[in-house]
């Protein structure tokens, strides 16, 4: 008997062989079990981390509706699929032949049969779940279209060729069409399935002698082909609608869509026909259930695509070329008028008109155009693209306080008003790590504004709300930024962990007190979030406690975005200080590219401009998105304290926001509902403005046969103050057109005739949401020799005084920065203002040191052969006195009476109190030094660099202030380049080249 102990035999001692312990079985199973577990967990945490934010910002019926909607697609379109294919493959199993006189291909093939066959449930299972799974998955994609056809509101407009409301084309044909494709992929899947069932079946043959097929698979894929010439006979007939929405190259227009002259007169004919076609092809395949044989089926399908060959692209290439070529003009002006006429009003342009503007002065009096001047605009000097240097040096305190690259222009007190946001830096931060980033360091502090019109004695801006904590115009309000353009980090508040709220004589602590974020007080939320994060600490750091809660998703865009998935974010959310709370205002589009005539546009392409190339902050969301139809339906604000996020409607009549509001009630709040302190700060969105300039550039002119010729084509001019050739950005601008009795805040931009310098155009739109007449466009159309934006800028730079002051500023190694070039119309002529600053090389910002202005009038005056007038001086009130031959002599300042003089402002205590920090800070220092303590040193530094700052800016307005009117003026003072128009002159002390 063989030993089955664990003894010794003859040869030795025996290993023990056996099956694993029940110890080890179950430790297996377990570890299996628990990975499992672990998977599951990791696919659940996405889905429940998006399910808790959505919740924390009251927007779970988005989250739920999408859910559900992309639920149901996948469970429907995947059960189709899956019991299409599948009924298929049963039924060619079912219909296989009788396998006793096996061919010798049938033969070859046994082997396969009999290594499915143990498994043909569980082959047949898998194939369906297998296609299934992709259907659903392409199925749960269209959410969006199912959501649009099922709440489809009608638009109220008819197409001009097919006489349907334009619904039909922007919520229900997308429809169509996707179900149209899903029923090509059934059909196809499942003629592939049952054919290659029936070849192993024995139900095709394809090298054995006799029949190819039995009657029954030719029966049975007989009807599949007819169910696929349906399925083309329809899309036949849905291609006709199509016509009306189809994209083309045409050379009047570049990008044409919608019906010419050979769409409505052959392919529309010709597409009929081929339903027709497609139809009695379909018919003659489903006849094979009775006839057996594929003879006619086949004739009716070599018909069909010999048809779509000669009716469908040799008939309608005929007509082009023997008809609509030798006269095109005529034959498509039609359709070109259609064209225009849709594309206008699908981008909100269809009440513009250009007003002949003929840019011959209507004033010659000198002293009425100078007196003119100053009540044509308010003329921006700050430029908000240059000066966020200047309000990173002056006002960002601490390094891990940081403001845009691009600052923006707002309204306060009737004044254009150039405001940043000092956000949180998290690469500032002295000493990264997970605490710090996370934890201590949570958000930035305060808004810093400054008038927009002025600058000091230096040529800094005229801060009208500064400081940490800031102080000025806005009185008391919640300066804390926990959700900012530039916070785009994960932050836990509100636990133990106390976070630094600012350091000014010191640090504050704070503790998150607002409802937004999730909760960490539980560990399941915690684990689900150190998983969805990637970071373990989440689950067992002891900086997480009761009232922890983790705030993200912050940028503004990120946030309207999430909770509006269906809506197309501006490039450039900006801040407003409203009821005492700092609140991002996001401007969102409905769109769709399927509006009948109209013409499509690529979103990033039109919205691109000097200032957002390169800038990922100012692009538009949906760079690549084709549409053509837009509207800006919806004002969104984001609250910078605590995230609240509040959508608006604000194109009542928009039916594409109907239909999303129905999608989703409840998520966007009534017009009525915008606080009035809110309605002051909203204004017409950059990006909207310039998709309707890019437009214009062609739309402008409603006559065919213009248009067709391009004669008065025209384009955006690139940016003159750049060598980048982008196009000049539009600029917000209070302005006076020609015919209003006051200035109106607006957003501007010009035209040039396509392939000239000169001016063709000026477009401004009434940007201030408080107006009656917000958003009318006024479009002027400019006679000739009115020189361009890049022809004054030209000029401008030939200047002899321009060529010494670049000079002087090379030779003391600093760099010239060239503002805004400003437009504005000014008694039938143009008046360009343009700000020049200029920065040391050791400087950390620009200072406005000149003002360029230039005023053309395409009437000539007596003797004068330039046209045009070009100065450059030290300030604007200068500049206009000279531009305009008006001796500089300003009125005085006046005071209501009854009021007393202001008190003389000086910084005296602010200098002696900055140097005494600085000697504090270096004796600090080094005593640290003296003892090895670097984390001493470090902060000492710190501590010094901000007080020798602090010293240098109260230095500069002591000497401002005693320049202004204090006990020591300053000898050989000069006029400020701040000083607007109508006001004295401030006096500055003489600047050196390369000051700044």
């Amino acid at each position: 008997m063989p030993d089955r102990g664990g003894g010794t035999g003859p040869s030795g001692p025996r290993i023990r062989v056996g099956r694993p312990s029940r110890r080890a079985r179950t430790l297996l199973m377990t570890l299996g079990v628990l990975a499992v577990l672990a998977m599951a967990f990791v696919m659940f945490a996405g889905f429940w981390t998006d399910w808790l934010w959505y919740r924390s910002v009251r927007y779970q019926s988005v989250f739920t509706t999408t859910l559900w909607t992309k639920v149901g697609l996948f469970l429907v379109f995947g059960l189709l699929m899956a019991l299409a294919v599948g009924l298929n493959i049963w039924l060619a199993h079912r219909l296989r032949p009788p396998l006793s006189a096996m061919s010798m291909e049938q033969q070859s093939l046994d082997r396969y049969r009999m290594g499915v066959a143990p498994f043909k449930k569980w082959v047949l299972l898998a194939v369906m779940a297998l296609v299934g799974l992709i259907a659903g998955a392409s199925a749960s994609g269209q959410w969006r279209t199912w959501l649009m056809w099922v709440n489809g509101v009608p638009f109220g407009e008819k197409d001009p060729q097919f006489r349907l409301d334009v619904a039909f084309y922007a919520f229900d044909l997308p429809w169509y069409r996707f179900l149209l494709a899903f029923g090509f992929a059934a059909a196809v899947l499942s003629l592939i399935a049952a054919a290659l069932t029936h070849y192993l079946y024995g139900g095709l043959r394809i090298t054995s002698p006799g029949a190819r097929a039995t009657a029954a698979a030719t029966g049975h894929l007989s009807v599949l082909l007819g169910v696929f010439v349906s399925l083309k006979a329809v899309a036949y007939w849905l291609d006709r609608y199509g016509l009306a929405v189809k994209s083309s190259d045409f050379k009047a227009t570049g990008n044409w869509t919608g019906l010419r002259y050979v769409d409505a007169n052959a392919y529309l004919p010709a597409k009929t026909i081929l339903f027709c076609i497609a139809v009695i092809c379909a018919v003659l395949f489903f006849a094979t259930l009775w006839r057996r044989t594929w003879q006619l089926p086949v004739i009716g399908f070599g018909l069909m695509v010999l048809s779509a060959i000669l009716i469908g692209g040799l008939y309608p290439a005929i007509v082009q070329k023997f008809q609509v070529q030798p006269n095109e003009q005529a034959k498509e002006a039609p359709y070109i008028k259609k064209n225009i006429d849709a594309t206008r009003k699908a981008y909100a342009i269809d009440t513009t008109r250009p007003e002949e503007y003929s840019g011959k002065s209507t004033v010659k009096d000198k002293d009425q155009l100078r007196a003119d001047a100053d009540t044509a605009a308010s003329y921006r000097l700050i430029d908000p693209n240059i000066v966020s240097p200047t309000f990173q040096q002056l006002e960002q305190k601490r390094k891990y306080y940081q403001f845009p690259l691009t600052l923006d222009v707002d309204r306060y007190q009737g004044k254009d008003t150039v405001v940043g946001l000092r956000e949180l830096n998290i690469r500032g931060i002295p000493k990264r790590n997970w605490i710090n980033d996370h934890f201590t360091y949570t958000h930035g502090y305060g808004a810093i504004m400054a008038t927009g019109t002025q600058t000091d004695a230096n040529g800094s801006p005229i801060f009208t709300e500064q400081g940490l904590p800031t102080t000025g115009q806005l009185g008391p309000y919640e300066q804390r930024i926990y959700y900012g353009e530039k916070t785009d980090q994960y932050s836990i508040v509100g636990g133990p962990q106390k976070e630094l709220d600012y350091e000014e004589n010191g640090e504050k602590t704070t503790s998150y007190q607002g409802k937004s974020g999730v909760n960490l007080s539980n560990t399941f939320n915690r684990a689900a979030y150190a998983v969805a994060f990637s970071e373990p600490q989440i689950l067992y750091s002891g900086a997480i406690g009761d009232g922890s809660r983790i705030l993200y998703n912050r940028t503004p865009k990120e946030r309207v975005e999430a909770v509006a998935p269906w809506l197309t974010i501006d490039g450039d959310a900006y801040p407003a200080v409203v009821d005492g709370r700092i609140q991002w205002i996001v401007d969102a589009y409905t769109t769709t590219n399927g509006y009948p005539y109209a013409s499509r546009t690529t979103l990033g392409e039109s919205t691109a401009d000097a200032l957002t190339v390169g800038n990922q902050q100012r692009a538009v969301v949906a760079p690549q998105n084709q549409v053509n139809y837009i509207r800006n339906s919806v004002k969104a604000t984001v609250d910078a304290y605590d995230g609240t996020v509040n959508l608006y409607q604000w194109d009542k009549q928009d039916p594409v926001l109907k239909t999303w509001m129905k999608a989703f009630p409840g998520t966007v709040k009534a017009r009525e509902q915008i606080d009035p302190d809110l309605m002051q700060h909203l204004r017409y969105p950059q990006d909207m403005f310039k998709v309707q300039r890019e437009l214009l550039t062609r739309y402008h002119v409603q006559d065919p046969a213009q248009f067709y010729s391009g004669s008065d084509a025209w384009q955006v001019p690139d940016d003159p103050t750049t060598k980048d050739g982008n196009a000049v950005p539009p600029y917000y601008l209070s302005i006076k057109m020609p015919g209003d009795p006051a200035e109106k805040f607006s957003l501007t931009t010009t035209f040039t005739p396509n392939g000239r310098p000169n001016l063709g155009g000026f477009m401004a739109v009434d940007a201030d949401a408080t107006s009656k007449d917000y958003g009318r466009i006024r479009l002027l159309r400019v006679g000739e020799d009115v020189p361009g934006p890049q022809q004054v800028q030209n000029k401008l730079n030939s200047l002899p005084s321009v060529a010494t002051f670049v000079r002087d500023m090379k030779g003391a190694d600093s760099d010239i920065l060239y503002g805004n070039l400003l437009t504005v119309p000014l008694d039938g002529g143009f008046l360009y203002v343009e700000p020049v600053y200029a920065q040391g090389r050791n400087a950390q910002y620009p200072l406005l040191k000149k003002v360029a202005v230039s005023y053309v009038d395409a009437d000539q005056p007596d003797g004068d052969t330039t046209k045009d007038t070009t100065v450059f001086e030290d300030n604007l009130t200068a500049a206009l006195n000279t531009v305009f031959g008006v001796e500089g002599t300003a009125p005085p300042a006046t005071q209501p009476p009854g009021t007393k003089p202001p008190a003389p402002v000086t910084n005296d205590v602010a200098l002696k109190q900055a140097i005494a920090d600085a000697q504090k800070a270096y004796d600090d220092g080094e005593a640290a030094l003296q003892k090895g303590d670097w984390a001493a040193y470090g902060k000492a530094q710190e501590a010094l660099a901000d007080a020798l700052q602090r010293a240098a800016a109260a230095g500069a307005k002591l000497q401002s202030d005693t320049g202004r009117g204090g006990t020591k003026p300053t000898p050989n003072a000069t006029p400020s380049a701040s000083a607007s128009p109508g006001t004295p002159a401030s006096p500055s002390p003489s600047a050196s080249p390369g000051a700044g």
